[in-house]
């Protein structure tokens, strides 16, 4: 039996439009956001304080769901601050100052790298490692901080998670929902893998060049990017040896993390552990060396200024999160059994309504695993969408009779970039939150490039299918 959708779905629906239509203009969502979680708590519950109590619960909620994403950010930035006042952190980057020596160089070799250490260990973990040695390299050499968030993002979140090709957590999930060995549905993305990479990154660039010339650029900074060179005042003086030293020591203990993620088999939340506890480890050390007598206090000064820059960066998304994290599991958790039976989710629901209201021909199914795809990634999540993707692309591959391994790629990569952190602002906080910039910018920055690599994704999926 068809799934009816009711109210609760078409509100949600239309504060989504409505969210989206804010953040275009640049304007704060928090408002919306509460109000949207107010108005869905009130017709779930038909309760004054039910749905009043739902936006506090919301709220913590969302931060629960963050809060590994938020500690590790707060702690690199913590670890970063010691590094840069003592000047390790310049003698750590200064052999990779041969290779960026233009905003370009700069832009295309942060995201190369980026992308290949994010298919081993995942693009959260990666942008930590990535960001705290190569972004004052390419801030030097005159990329801004948002162009080198940008590139971290769309390579590490964008291509490299999208394709999963190495921990292959993404088409695991698509392929057992399509009913395919994972082997088909790998080798039937990579085409849209690198037409989406390509067509997404060429025109973010070129995007960014131009608005630089024509001086309309905003680099969306919120507290100053995380990694700023310190006044003279503020750097405290190692002996050179000793900084030499430890400028090879901490990479190296980063080299083992990555070591360890491999011998382990830790990935997601366990190698952002690892990675955390490590920069913990380091900031201890250097700040005892570097500050010796004080370095008690100072060790709790690094860490509070490490956990303010990440609660002010993650402060004005909380709202935007708690919000869509309602479209999914979140619901049932704050009010209850409200939805329909045989609901997935207010979101997924809304992605079924999709598929069962269009004709079936090659060029109508990759539009609509593009916009199913797309539409299960505005939790946030990226992943939580993709199971369905992958049963809906079952459904239309069996009516038009070919393409199952391709629509499902198509699903995979569509839900992923939208939600896996290339578009929606607490996804990709990440990237924003280590340079210091405003992810609602990123998000806005991306938002073009994005959406003309599905727009070429979808265009190649119909000749594959």
């Amino acid at each position: 039996m068809e799934l009816q959708l009711v109210p609760l779905h078409w509100v949600y629906l239309a504060f989504i439009v409505l969210i989206l239509g804010v953040l275009i203009k640049r304007r704060d969502t928090t408002l919306v956001c509460v109000v949207g979680i107010f108005a869905l708590g009130l017709i779930a519950t038909d309760s004054l304080s039910g749905s009043v109590s739902g936006i506090f619960n919301s709220f913590i909620y969302a931060t629960q769901e963050l809060i590994g994403t938020i500690f590790i950010i707060s702690i690199i930035v913590a670890m970063s601050r010691i590094l840069i006042r003592t000047g390790i952190n310049e003698i750590m980057v200064e052999p990779l100052t041969r290779f960026m020596r233009t905003p370009a160089l700069a832009f295309w070799g942060i995201g190369l790298i980026m992308m290949v250490t994010s298919w081993f260990f995942w693009p959260s973990p990666g942008v930590a490692l990535i960001g705290a040695v190569l972004l004052p390299v390419a801030v030097r050499v005159g990329l801004p901080a948002l162009g080198a968030a940008m590139a971290m993002n769309l390579f590490g979140h964008g291509i490299a998670l999208s394709g999963d090709y190495i921990i292959q957590g993404a088409p695991k999930l698509t392929a057992d929902a399509a009913g395919l060995p994972v082997a088909s549905v790998m080798e039937a993305s990579i085409p849209l893998v690198i037409v989406m990479g390509l067509v997404t990154t060429v025109a973010a660039f070129w995007m960014m060049r131009s608005d630089i010339k024509k001086g309309t650029w905003r680099d969306g900074l919120v507290a100053g990017p995380a990694l700023t060179a310190p006044t003279e005042e503020d750097r405290l003086h190692l002996p050179h040896r000793w900084k030499q030293t430890l400028a090879v020591f901490i990479p190296l203990l980063f080299i083992v993390d990555v070591i360890g993620m491999f011998v382990l088999d830790l990935q997601g939340g366990d190698a952002t552990a690892l990675v955390g506890g490590t920069a913990i480890f380091i900031l201890l050390l250097v700040t005892m060396l570097a500050h010796r007598s004080k370095g008690l206090e100072q060790t709790t000064e690094y860490l509070i200024e490490g956990f303010q820059f990440g609660f002010k960066v993650f402060g004005p998304v909380i709202p935007i999160a708690a919000f869509f994290y309602l479209g999914d599991s979140a619901f049932t958790t704050l009010f209850g059994n409200t939805l329909p039976e045989g609901s997935q989710g207010i979101v997924n629901d809304l992605g079924v309504a999709l598929a069962n209201h269009v004709p079936l021909n090659q060029a109508v199914a990759s539009v609509t695993l593009t916009v199913t795809g797309a539409i299960t990634g505005l939790d946030g999540s990226g992943f939580s969408g993709i199971s369905l993707a992958g049963s809906i692309a079952h459904l239309f591959a069996t009516a038009i009779g070919s393409g199952a391994a391709t629509l499902t790629a198509l699903g995979q990569v569509a839900a992923i970039w939208v939600g896996g952190g290339t578009l929606i602002p607490w996804a990709l906080i990440p990237a924003a939150a280590i340079c210091g910039v405003s992810p609602f910018e990123l998000a806005r920055r991306n938002l073009k490039p994005v959406m003309i690599g599905l727009a070429a994704t979808t265009i190649v999926a119909m000749f594959l299918v």
